[in-house]
């Protein structure tokens, strides 16, 4: 299987990015390939809702790092989102690509039956807090008719390290196995 890896950490040691880790470790181990894309290292703007989406041959006209990420997706088995919950939502630095997935929507690109899966982490204990992260993925799934292959919650972790102390990377490696 195809699995495209869309990171939304800027902290290349983070907790969020240690989980990453274990899930694409264990997904290669299992015989799939990985192709990841770290976005808050790319340069990737928000959806401008002009509609001229792969009419130009990219995904989107506006060319930046999203038309490196949008052919991988096309191609692909599965998307797995990973991120930190930023103040109750999706971080900033991911949010440009799920907004962009727009782009295949308007360009009329089949990308039903794709599985999906999400990895995500927060400072705070009350697993509540991920909402604004799980919600709009889950329904971003449900519209592009992808299936949630399984989700990876983990709350109380903000320092580097902190999910060492979680059993986070065994859970993200479990979900390679849902794949």
């Amino acid at each position: 299987m195809k699995i495209v890896v869309i990171t939304g950490s800027p902290r290349k040691r983070g907790n969020s990015f240690a989980m990453t880790d274990a899930f694409a470790a264990e997904a290669e181990r299992l015989g799939n390939t990985v192709q990841r894309f770290d976005a808050a290292l790319m340069k990737i703007g928000g959806c401008h809702a002009c509609e001229t989406c792969f009419k130009t041959g990219k995904a989107c006209s506006f060319d930046d790092d999203f038309n490196l990420i949008a052919p991988a997706i096309l191609e692909a088995d599965a998307v797995v989102f990973t991120m930190p919950v930023y103040w109750y939502s999706i971080p900033a630095q991911i949010k440009g690509v799920i907004d962009r997935l727009f782009s295949f929507v308007v360009g009329g690109k089949p990308i039903a039956g794709k599985k999906c899966g999400l990895i995500a982490c927060c400072e705070e204990d009350d697993l509540s807090v991920m909402d604004g992260v799980r919600m709009p993925i889950e329904r971003s799934a449900a519209l592009l008719q992808w299936e949630m292959a399984g989700e990876v919650l983990v709350p109380g972790v903000l320092k580097e390290g902190d999910i060492d102390k979680t059993d986070g990377c065994k859970q993200a490696a479990a979900l390679a196995h849902k794949f």
